[in-house]
């Protein structure tokens, strides 16, 4: 069967902005694509997992002048860092864009091109208070004691002549594709979140500036340089060739699913969807806006120094371990709280005492009662439902149900005492332990979109011509 064949399945991150290293909040996004992908895949679809990073903009230039490089070193050097980073954590995309490559730049000017030939843009002039830690404008409204409040920062006040989307025009049609679900937010408080918003009433966006530093100029006004969340919203469409490959572009557009957290649900689900429209293309199918974390209460921040680092966790405690944690601990959605004492709690009582000693208890008793040799059987538990759970994001509770079947298994070793039995009625405990291993092996399988590399070890060992006892999966920390 060839890829243009088999179901097709586009899962996107947002691009992540490379003044500064890779955080748990970017990690969070891509590590659940990264899963999608994965499950995906492995229902033997065509699927393709796009990540990058964002270079343009007033806040690199000025992350690279404090750094004393020229922006584009500043760029490369720190957009090496996410690829790092997703590889430490075990996240695999087909595609890692970024937003000073050729292919964007010629994707993004054609774009701009068609958005004019549209009709939808005109001069004007704009006043108001510009964000550079947010590279975006911000409402009167929306500022708290006059400071942005993801930046607790003053904007700057900015007046000059500009050039402007239509985007007042589109309410109508993105209320009707938003409420019959043609265009999906998710989850559901969101999608009232923007129905709320656009019934508000729409106004027309600035999508150039005069003043911005280390941009794309318009194709044809090089006194203003593009937007800088316009420049990047498009790499979601340059990374499938846009511009350079009309074939796979109609291929895998619309994309399936934009992974993005909270704060740009606006930029993704109004001004994107409304640009596409304008050019005559589909939205995408459906947007996942999950929540924030924050730490003891308090939101993270450098000032603070509560910040955590994904890539220092999985070294100290195992991509794997984060992994379950992150998708674990919180409800995909939700804000949730986090540390690492609670990454210790779940890495002690879940991973080490719960998946890994059941493991360690029946392959030993497999190698002790009966040589390694056990038969294959099928798995006593349905575990369709973490499949299930998975496939519509609900990470933590299909990861709930796995565990339900660990400490069911734990409890029927417990009750059998095998060690007793097996001197009395043997072929009993070949038995129970026939069927430990078969649930052993469906929840390695079911576990390996989240813990890829702790499902290949069980598959391995279960797999080999004799099972003997496994090192520790999860050693203990203190």
């Amino acid at each position: 069967m060839t890829d243009s064949d088999r179901k097709k399945f586009y899962i996107t991150t947002p691009i992540y902005y490379v003044n500064d290293k890779p955080h748990i909040g970017s990690a969070y996004s891509t590590l659940a694509a990264d899963v999608l992908a994965r499950l995906h895949r492995s229902l033997g679809e065509d699927v393709l997992f796009l990540t990058g990073t964002a270079e343009h903009g007033s806040k690199i230039a000025e992350s690279a002048e404090r750094a004393g490089k020229k922006p584009q070193e500043f760029a490369d050097e720190n957009a090496a860092k996410f690829s790092l980073a997703w590889d430490i954590l075990g996240i695999a995309p087909d595609d890692f864009i970024r937003t000073t490559e050729e292919r964007h730049l010629k994707a993004v000017n054609l774009f701009f091109t068609k958005l004019k030939d549209s009709g939808k843009l005109y001069e004007g002039e704009y006043e108001g208070w510009y964000c550079v830690g947010c590279e975006s404008f911000k409402k009167e409204s929306e500022l708290v004691n006059g400071l942005c409040p993801l930046h607790n920062r003053k904007p700057e006040l900015v007046k000059e002549k500009n050039w402007f989307f239509k985007l007042s025009e589109y309410g109508p049609v993105l209320l009707e594709k938003i409420k019959n679900d043609e265009f999906r937010i998710l989850p559901h408080a969101r999608k009232n979140e923007m129905i709320s918003f656009i019934e508000q009433g729409l106004e027309d966006i600035a999508v150039s500036r005069r003043t911005a530093k280390f941009a794309m100029p318009l194709p044809w006004d090089k006194e203003q340089t593009i937007y800088v969340w316009l420049d990047e919203l498009f790499n979601y469409c340059s990374a499938i060739g846009y511009e350079s490959d009309r074939e796979k572009f109609d291929h895998y557009w619309p994309a399936d699913f934009h992974i993005i957290g909270k704060d740009i649900i606006k930029f993704h689900c109004i001004i994107w969807p409304a640009l596409l429209l304008a050019i005559g293309e589909q939205p995408p199918k459906a947007v996942f806006a999950h929540g924030f974390f924050t730490f003891g209460g308090q939101k993270m921040s450098k000032t603070l120094g509560n910040v955590i680092d994904p890539v220092e966790l999985a070294q100290k405690y195992t991509p794997d371990a984060v992994r379950y944690f992150l998708l674990r601990e919180v409800p995909f959605g939700h804000d949730g709280d986090i540390s690492e004492d609670k990454l210790k709690v779940r890495y002690n009582g879940d991973l080490a005492n719960g998946l890994g000693n059941l493991f360690s208890r029946v392959t030993n008793m497999v190698e002790k009662f009966f040589d390694g040799d056990i038969e294959t059987v099928k798995s006593p538990k349905d575990l369709t439902e973490v499949t299930e759970a998975f496939y519509n994001l609900d990470f933590s509770h299909g990861l709930e149900v796995a565990w339900q079947a660990v400490a069911w298994a734990d409890a029927l070793i417990d009750k059998a005492k095998p060690w007793e039995l097996v001197k009395a009625e043997p072929d009993k405990v070949r038995e129970l332990l026939r069927n430990l291993v078969a649930l052993l092996a469906d929840l390695a399988l079911k576990l390996s979109p989240i813990m890829p590399d702790t499902a290949n070890k069980i598959r391995q060992h279960l797999e080999a011509e004799k099972i003997v006892k496994s090192e520790p999966l999860f050693p203990k920390v203190n």
